[in-house]
This record gives structure tokens, C-alpha cells and sequence, in this order.
């Protein structure tokens, strides 16, 4: 899957528009992701901002909500969906739309982000970047490394030309105490190019031979970055010590704004990214990146009960999530100020994203913003909507034991049903 599906334009920004309008009103199995598109990576981590838009303010009207339960009830019933549990919610009020089973955990794949992006919204600022320093002493530099993923070859390229020349290069990636590799994660998942070993420094997450994209990752990160960089100063020496406490620093390079990793991280699902925010909210909490994330929520009010998070991506088998959960997170976003930073990140349906290939005639094309999850046997879906009748809802489905293709048909109908209400 190319690259350049996130440069295609769709006239779906009027749905963006309705949503944030409707918003402002009260706050102004691995395998599958390669071959379904679950990841679909955008150009190397830049973002292009839409123009401005002229923007109404919705004006909800009230509808048949016996009808619309019986709708949604016949969609739950779909056989295609194997084992399904869903809430959706007015995303105003809060009040409970339509539910099953919402409060018993299911396996969520990526939907997890969800919960990744919601507790670096809370724990750490907008515009919050990581750092990565080289420091010198003697003919020696080290990498301090900090958690940037992100780096390109042209940080490499400034970092080397501040070093200029040095006999040996050391990289420094005590920062992240965490295992490397997460419970519930399958090794050939880094040549499959979904994951690499978590340490806290990369180029382009890990990517071997291409900057985007689901191409094989390396084995190596952190180590791959001080070769690349031995190779432009003329170090034969390569290998991993800490950084000295009185070396000097020669170069920093700094990582996007937070805001600008977590659109990348969400709209195109992307696990390193992902597993590298988790741990940058562990460190400023304190704890593993999972159970920060956990404490995040919890500490603003979230019910947890039922959730078992291994990963901060949900590629780990082990993550269980009850809907319950990631509705809440979505009527927050929508009915508050305090997540509201999180719609901007959700992919549109037809539009951007890992939805950029789906909803093709339904009318929840471009209304339906989400956040999707795939591996093999599980689907989920969570987002909003912006109904025809100017009504906002939220909702989480998380379907089990499915095919992957007919299930993500379903909820794609699912959610296009509200569009109508």
C-alpha cells in the first residue's frame, strides 16, 4: 500500500467540520494487518493542515430512539460480527444509546491506542518534544538516547555534521528500563514490519530501507543510529555505554510536538510509535508504560475494571479492553475540553488513514471518524459520529472470533446506521 493514499482529497472535511461544530456547542494477528491495511503509514512524520473551513453550528433534532435501537440490535445480530460487544452513546449527554456486553473485556488490537493517546493527552503537553543530545569526551561522543523514534536520515545528518569527527560512538539507552519486547508480541512481527525491539532511539521507527510503510524492521535500533552516525564521522569504534556525566554536548535534535506524533501514531496506527509515547508517559509518572496509562485514567475517572493492558499499541494478544472503557474516553473527547485534542487524530472514514480504503458508498463516509484495530480474528471500531439529524454519537465495538474482511464490513455498516439518525 502506497504512501501517497494520505495525499488523496475526498470531501469528507464538511464532516470534520459538523463534528467539531456539534462539539463546540457544549465545550467549545499479524499477518492480517500486512494483508488487510491496518497500517497505512503517512510521508515520513509530516503533517498537512487542511484550510480553513466555514462552520455552522449543528443544531441536533430529536429522533425515533425505538427505531433506532431496533436498527442497531438488527446490526448486533449480524453473524458476520462472531462474538460482538458495543456501546454507543449520545456524545453530549453521555447517555447510553444502545449497548452489549460493553462492560466484558474483548481483545481490542489497535483500539488500545486509544487509551495510549488519552493518557499522554493528560500526562504530558501539547507541544512536548523529545531530545536526543550527543555528547563528547576525548575523541569519543555517545548518544544520550531519549525516546525519539521519529529521527530521519537528515537528523542524522545534523547530528553528525555537529560532531564532525570522532574515533568511537556510543549510544546511551538506559532512559527506558522496560523489556524490549512485550508480553504477547510475536518475534517475526519485526520482519513482518510491524514492531521493533523498543529501544529509544530509531530512525524512521526501525524501518529497513524505506521511511514509511510496512517494510521489515531492524533488530538493532539504537545501535543501527550510532553505526549510521560512526559512518559519517569516521568512527571505527561502535557500541552502547552511558553518557558521561562531564562530556560535553555537541548536538540535539528534537522530535515533533506531541500533538503531531499522536495524529501520526492514530490515524495510521503505528506500534512503535505508540509503544515509544507509552513509555514517555511512564517516565513522567513513574512505572511500566501500561500500567501509566492505567493510572492516568483512572486518576481522571475512568473505570478500569476489566482492563488487562500488556503494550501500549495493542499488537500484545494478551491486551483485553471492555468498550465500556474506549466509549468513555470517546464521550470525554466529545462532551469536554480536556480530550478534545484527541478528535483531531482519529482517521476519517474514506478519507485518511487506516479508513482510507473503507465506508466507499455508505453514508458514514466521511462522518465517521475512528479508530480502528486488526488482527487476525478480531475487528474494533471506535469513534464518533455526526448524524444527518446534527446529533453526535460515540460508540465502541469490538468484534471477536470473526473474518476480519466481513466483520470490518459490518461495523462499517454499524456505524454508517447512525449517520441516519
Amino acid at each position: 500500500m502506497g504512501s501517497d493514499k494520505k495525499h488523496k482529497k475526498w470531501p469528507w472535511a464538511v464532516g470534520a467540520a459538523a463534528l467539531v461544530a456539534v462539539a463546540g456547542v457544549v465545550g467549545t494477528g499479524v499477518w492480517v494487518q500486512h494483508e488487510l491495511g491496518e497500517l497505512t503509514h503517512a510521508p515520513a512524520y509530516s503533517m498537512t493542515q487542511p484550510a480553513p473551513l466555514a462552520v455552522q453550528e449543528a443544531s441536533p433534532e430529536g429522533v425515533d430512539g425505538a427505531e433506532l435501537v431496533d436498527k442497531l440490535a438488527a446490526q448486533a445480530a449480524n453473524p458476520a460480527l462472531g462474538t460482538l460487544h458495543v456501546r454507543i452513546s449520545d456524545g453530549l449527554t453521555g447517555k447510553t444509546v444502545f449497548e452489549q456486553r460493553a462492560g466484558e473485556p474483548l481483545q481490542p488490537a489497535s483500539a488500545t491506542k486509544l487509551l495510549t493517546a488519552a493518557a499522554a493527552l493528560y500526562t504530558l503537553e501539547p507541544d512536548a518534544t523529545v531530545s536526543t543530545q550527543v555528547l563528547r569526551k576525548g575523541d569519543a561522543v555517545t548518544i544520550k538516547a531519549a525516546g525519539d523514534v521519529w529521527l530521519t536520515a537528515s537528523d542524522v545528518d545534523e547530528l553528525a555534521a555537529k560532531v564532525g569527527s570522532a574515533s568511537a560512538v556510543y549510544v546511551d539507552k538506559s532512559i527506558w528500563p522496560e523489556e524490549t519486547f512485550m508480553p504477547g508480541w510475536d518475534p517475526e512481527d519485526i520482519d513482518g514490519g510491524y514492531i521493533a525491539p523498543m529501544e529509544p532511539i530509531m530512525v524512521h521507527g526501525g524501518r529497513l530501507g524505506e521511511p514509511v510503510g510496512d517494510v521489515p524492521r531492524t533488530h538493532t535500533p539504537a545501535l543501527d543510529v550510532a553505526q549510521s552516525i560512526a559512518d559519517r564521522v569516521g568512527a571505527e569504534t561502535v557500541g552502547f555505554g552511558p553518557a558521561p556525566a562531564d562530556g560535553e554536548v555537541v548536538a540535539t535534535v528534537e522530535s515533533p510536538p506531541l500533538t503531531e506524533r499522536l495524529r501520526d501514531m492514530m490515524k495510521d496506527s503505528d506500534n512503535v510509535m505508540a509503544e515509544a509515547i507509552g513509555r514517555e508517559i511512564a517516565r513522567a509518572r513513574g512505572g511500566t508504560s501500561p500500567q501509566a496509562t492505567l493510572d492516568a485514567l483512572t486518576e481522571h475517572g475512568f473505570n478500569i475494571n476489566g482492563v488487562t493492558l500488556a503494550d501500549s499499541s495493542g499488537l500484545s494478544r494478551f491486551d483485553l479492553i471492555p468498550p465500556r472503557l474506549l466509549d468513555d474516553v470517546m464521550v470525554r473527547a466529545t462532551s469536554t475540553n480536556e480530550l478534545r485534542d484527541l478528535l483531531t487524530t482519529l482517521a476519517v472514514a474514506g478519507g485518511d488513514g487506516t479508513l482510507i480504503d473503507r465506508y466507499g458508498d455508505l453514508s458514514g463516509r466521511g462522518w465517521v471518524h475512528a479508530k480502528t484495530g486488526t488482527l487476525t480474528g478480531t475487528s474494533a471500531l471506535v469513534g464518533t459520529v455526526t448524524s444527518k439529524a446534527g446529533n453526535v454519537y460515540t460508540f465502541a465495538m469490538i468484534s471477536n472470533d470473526s473474518e476480519v474482511l466481513a466483520a470490518r464490513a459490518a461495523l462499517d455498516q454499524f456505524a454508517s446506521t447512525l449517520r441516519e439518525y
